[in-house]
């Protein structure tokens, strides 16, 4: 008998070991399963980023080749406007020197109207000699007029001879004058033409400076053309190298993104295969529990049980009286709460479960240290209301703070919680890492127990109790 019942205490004994390492199975592998699941965020955040990566660098390859396009015809251009301007070069050489020829020729010209002008002025001084000799004829003719007529009758053919000179002495003196007066018009006309001959002299001479500053300007400008083609080349050798350099980069890019999808599903595998682990742990723990043996989890597991009733009966009186509706109790109608964040929802239970049903879950988290709270969870994850300091109003731009104070009225669903709500059975209990939002975890283990209303299934009631 004594042997009997020591090998039956021996017996709960390993029962509840084996449920303790299965939980501990449990929980190292949340715990893993948590660590890959961060590794595959970082993947699938680096994924992103390399996919951003990946569409500027092609991007960047289209510009590139568009680039090596732009070189080339750079290059080409510059080669044609290396021969143009050298063709445009020669044949302003040509215009400059003829230009050039034609100043050197206007400038010539004012030799020529000053020597016109000294041979005017000579011309000038002979017509004027010619103007006295036929003054001096035309008194040498009225002297022999004089004369004659005092000769008488026997002078009388020398006077008209003396007449005669004197009319060519007069013939002679007018032409004197007119050849006087068209040289002076001559001198006039050739002076004005010397004034406007010295100012184009001028002008030439400033044009002349103008083409000696254009032909350095065009020598310039041909240097410039030959710099730029040499830079041309330049540019399109180094436009070809980056070519390179990119198309290498990209493929580069392109490997690293398949090896990081490859990563990915590994770690998706690994944590499917963890998931797996996980779920039998738990499902051990769990057979463990209604095994009969008593473990450290039996009290809570009991405190789940009556708290559970506790909000049965509540929620049960509440419909009976009439204070609450079925349709209100199951509505799934989740309306958003406009600025939550994390997203917040209502429905037509949510004043009910605040008003009633939080100081219930208040009460109960309070009989255990250990208990870190007690919560309603429906069908879809939505906890309606939460202990009052997980409750709290949502703080504006404060995302984290309100993650961890203000968890009421948000869905959360994990693979554990799922499993609880699908399975049938008086109790679930789960090792798990409770997700506390923004990569952050905490060791936990939960005791649910499903609620029914009328025959249909609401929800689960839970205690989450630190191990």
């Amino acid at each position: 008998m004594g042997h009997s019942l020591g090998a039956h205490l021996e017996k709960q004994e390993l029962l509840a070991e084996l449920g303790e390492q299965s939980a501990e199975i449990s929980l190292q592998c949340s715990e893993a399963a948590g660590f890959l699941a961060q590794i595959d965020q970082r993947i699938q955040s680096d994924a992103a980023h390399l996919a951003r990566l990946q569409s500027k660098m092609e991007a960047l390859s289209a510009n590139q080749a568009e680039s090596g396009v732009a070189a080339l015809e750079l290059r080409v251009t510059a080669q044609k406007a290396e021969r143009i301007i050298a063709e445009g070069n020669d044949a302003a050489a040509l215009s400059l020197d003829e230009v050039a020829g034609l100043i050197a020729h206007v400038t010539g010209l004012e030799v020529h109207l000053r020597n016109f002008l000294a041979v005017i002025e000579a011309v000038g001084g002979i017509s004027d000699e010619l103007g006295a000799i036929a003054h001096q004829t035309r008194m040498l003719g009225v002297n022999a007029a004089i004369e004659a007529a005092r000769g008488g009758e026997a002078t009388q053919g020398f006077a008209v001879v003396a007449d005669e000179i004197r009319r060519l002495a007069a013939q002679a003196g007018e032409s004197a004058r007119s050849v006087r007066e068209k040289l002076d018009q001559l001198d006039s006309n050739a002076r004005g033409l010397m004034s406007g001959v010295e100012a184009n002299i001028v002008r030439g001479r400033e044009a002349g400076i103008h083409i000696d500053d254009m032909r350095t300007m065009m020598t310039e400008v041909s240097s410039l053309v030959t710099q730029f083609q040499q830079r041309s080349h330049a540019i399109a050798g180094c436009t070809e190298e980056a070519g390179e350099d990119v198309e290498s980069l990209r493929a580069g890019l392109d490997e690293f993104s398949r090896s990081a999808c490859e990563s990915a599903v590994q770690v998706n595998h690994a944590l499917g295969r963890l998931d797996e682990l996980e779920s039998t742990a738990n499902t051990m723990l769990n057979r463990v529990a209604h095994g009969g043996v008593r473990t450290r989890n039996s009290k809570y597991i009991a405190m789940a049980e009556e708290g559970a009733e506790e909000v049965a009966a509540l929620i049960g009186d509440a419909l009976d009286s009439g204070h609450l509706t079925a349709e209100a109790l199951f509505d799934t109608r989740y309306r958003k709460v406009p600025g939550s964040d994390p997203i917040q929802y209502l429905t037509d239970f949510v004043d009910f479960a605040d008003l009633r049903l939080r100081a219930l879950l208040d009460r109960r988290t309070a009989l255990d240290p250990a208990v870190v709270g007690c919560c309603l969870v429906d069908m879809n994850g939505f906890l309606p209301t939460h202990i009052s300091a997980r409750s709290q109003p949502q703080r504006q731009g404060d995302r984290l703070w309100n993650l961890e104070n203000a968890r009421n009225r948000q869905i959360f669903m994990d693979g554990q919680t799922r499993r609880a709500l699908d399975s049938d059975g008086d109790f679930f209990l789960f090792t798990y890492r409770q997700d506390l939002g923004e990569g952050r975890y905490r060791a936990l283990r939960s005791v649910f127990v499903p609620l029914e209303f009328g025959g249909r299934r609401w929800g689960l009631y839970e205690v989450g109790y630190l191990i």
